[in-house]
């Protein structure tokens, strides 16, 4: 995939203009209802393309694992992520090399798990591997016909870290992951993402295509109406009155970003404030106090608020396919994942990371971010079941898209592009 050169934007109206590849006309929707084309994402996209799998804070010793259910790039497909004793990051296949059973699971064989270990042992047979994957006991050995054990270690899955952010892939030939995440990463290397340690999760089962939930994280324009319950009803007029306007647009194919005002802590009028948020100094953007970590750096990196705006408050970057970073103002950031299980299902994971709390208020402070958050995730999940249902009517297939819109825009684009380039040349390798 070619790189999309960033121009700056001249004037309202003209983001998605100033990115000709992909043009302005209506959206044709039907590859988030189309099967065939489901099967085809999985081969070109989530078979060839870096996925984040977790941080390496789950891996703090040596023999710390952690399995990662990944149905987007094939049924049943599993993988196992584990520190060496050398300190490196190794995936592998889940898969016995005897008789293929699942290696790593507890009492349902579908459910993640995590823990710490010096081998690995397959629980059907008591087959073991070392944490770098290699076959060390095979139960009643001489009964097997000429086996060799440097034969039969678990097969390895690419696996890379970027900024703790631990990546997979299932192509050996893919370019290295700091390539491919490509200048707009490279722009937030250096952020204090491992200082962050303090984590809240939700996970979801969405009945909806994959892309409609990042759609809906990838603009901002529907806050004012969508969200419109959550401000205060001065706060909600105001925005209404105004509708929303982002900061700054910016693609490096396939990846893009988008950066926006809001989320600056405190609020300049405590009018438009709720109570509960004036008692904890916290809310949807988080606690308002920054910690240490963020308040004494002299500069965030350069790709943070990259035109250094007054009013930003949330950066948000799609890092294709299914992973979104948002860094917030007042120092803390988020993630979301959206692994495809079907053309109309997927399951969504969010994580919230704090700099961990030094007292209670701290720590009541980021759990009502961290409910408030889940409150507006459940507002903009509700639509997506309905927006599935009738778009797989047919009845409309094209949609048309504003300037604001330009990500989403791009994303179905992108999408598109590697099922063709795949269908093309891929599909041979």
């Amino acid at each position: 995939m070619k790189t999309l050169a960033h121009f700056p934007k001249p004037a309202a109206g003209s983001w998605t203009e100033n990115y000709p590849e992909l043009g302005t006309a209506p959206v044709d929707y039907t590859d988030s209802i189309d099967p065939v084309f489901f099967e085809a994402e999985r081969d070109a996209i989530f078979r060839r393309t870096w996925l984040n799998v977790g941080r390496v804070e789950r891996l703090p010793r040596t023999g710390s694992y952690f399995t990662k259910e990944l149905p987007s790039a094939g049924r049943g497909m599993s993988v196992i992520i584990v520190k060496t004793k050398d300190g490196s990051v190794k995936a592998f296949h889940n898969v016995c090399r005897h008789r293929g059973n699942k290696l790593v699971w507890n009492d349902f064989p579908h459910q993640e798990t995590s823990g710490i270990c010096r081998q690995f042992t397959c629980k059907y047979h008591a087959w073991r591997y070392n944490l770098d994957g290699e076959l060390t006991f095979i139960q009643q050995e001489e009964e097997f016909f000429d086996v060799d054990k440097s034969d039969y270690g678990l097969v390895g899955v690419r696996c890379e870290v970027w900024e703790g952010f631990i990546f997979v892939n299932f192509d050996p030939a893919a370019q290295p992951l700091v390539d491919y995440l490509g200048p707009l990463a490279k722009g937030i290397e250096g952020y204090p993402f491992g200082e962050m340690t303090e984590v809240y999760s939700y996970r979801a089962d969405v009945g909806s295509n994959w892309k409609l939930f990042i759609d809906a994280f990838a603009e901002f324009y529907h806050a004012p109406v969508l969200h419109q319950g959550q401000y205060t009803k001065e706060e909600a007029a105001k925005i209404m009155k105004y509708g929303f306007e982002a900061l700054h647009y910016e693609l490096a194919s396939p990846h893009g970003m988008i950066s926006t005002w809001g989320g600056q802590a405190p609020p300049a009028d405590m009018n438009m404030v709720k109570p509960m948020d004036q008692v904890l100094r916290s809310g949807l953007f988080g606690p308002w106090d920054k910690p240490d970590v963020i308040a004494n750096l002299e500069q965030l990196p350069p790709g943070v608020n990259p035109k250094k705006v007054k009013q930003w408050g949330i950066d948000s970057w799609h890092f294709f396919p299914n992973f979104m970073l948002l860094i917030w103002e007042p120092g803390w950031f988020l993630t979301y994942h959206y692994w495809p299980t079907a053309v109309d299902k997927h399951i969504f994971e969010t994580s919230l990371y704090f700099v961990p709390p030094k007292n209670a208020r701290e720590r009541l402070a980021q759990e009502l971010a961290a409910v408030t958050f889940k409150e507006y995730a459940l507002q903009d999940a509700n639509t997506l079941e309905a927006t599935q249902t009738m778009i797989g009517t047919r009845v409309v297939s094209d949609f048309p898209l504003c300037d604001q819109e330009i990500l989403l825009r791009h994303l179905h684009k992108v999408t598109g592009d590697f099922v063709k380039e795949y269908a093309h040349n891929g599909a041979t390798r």
